[in-house]
């Protein structure tokens, strides 16, 4: 229980130091604040998932570790009520500087890390699947897309096939890097094949680009991260 109570301060600690340095930078001007957004959006994903080495085998681990982002999505919901007063947070995680955007996008966002830490952690590829899909192909398809996306897509005037493109090669990538690595370490209860295991995550990439692709405002960190999680559970 010691080392996993250390193993939650310390993820707790990075996790804060993370978003508070995206805070400083998005609040002083280094970067756009719409960029800023999307670091977090990436690498905070990437991040955790590696903090849950620090954790042991005990039943508690995917309880404490799962408090890391709950008690982080209570703050989002504390800022954008207006109970807690954070101009470099509301700067740096919403589009327009209306703090009531935090209760959209980013409360989705640890929610889904909530559930999948709870429920997959990782003695399963399912829930690292869905959160290096959502953080690496839905952060990558925004940066991407503003910057190359001058073609767009038919059916959605606010998304673009670069946008697309770069959907289906971050969730793909930052998926089976943490999949395979989390495989080759052991910790999954069914051990994966490659090259099936590349398919499946190939597959999903491809079904979870689309999902992403349709107009669902401020909901792709669930549409995602549902899509994701369904597809692993069938095929992995």
């Amino acid at each position: 229980m010691t080392q996993n109570i250390i193993a939650t301060i310390i993820t707790l600690a990075l996790s804060l130091a993370w978003l508070r340095l995206m805070d400083a930078l998005a609040h002083r001007g280094v970067i756009d604040q719409r960029l800023s957004r999307k670091i977090i959006h990436i690498g905070t994903g990437p991040l955790f998932v590696l903090c849950w080495l620090m954790f042991n085998d005990e039943p508690s681990a995917r309880y404490l570790a799962a408090l890391v982002p709950l008690l982080i999505t209570v703050q989002f919901i504390l800022v954008g009520v207006g109970v807690i007063k954070d101009e470099a947070a509301v700067k740096a995680m919403t589009r327009t500087g209306n703090p009531r955007e935090i209760l959209r996008g980013p409360l989705y966002y640890g929610i889904a890390f909530v559930v999948c830490t709870i429920f997959f952690w990782r003695n399963s590829p399912v829930g690292i699947l869905a959160l290096m899909m959502m953080c690496g192909g839905d952060g990558l398809a925004d940066v991407i897309g503003r910057r190359f996306g001058a073609i767009k897509i038919p059916f959605n005037k606010e998304k673009s096939f670069a946008g697309s493109a770069a959907m289906f090669g971050g969730g793909f990538l930052f998926a089976f890097i943490f999949v395979a690595a989390f495989n080759a370490w052991g910790y999954f209860y069914q051990p994966l094949t490659f090259p099936s295991a590349l398919y499946a995550i190939a597959i999903i990439s491809v079904v979870a680009t689309v999902i992403e692709s349709f107009p669902f405002q401020d909901i792709d960190n669930i549409t995602i991260t549902l899509t994701a999680i369904s597809l692993g559970l069938w095929l992995l």
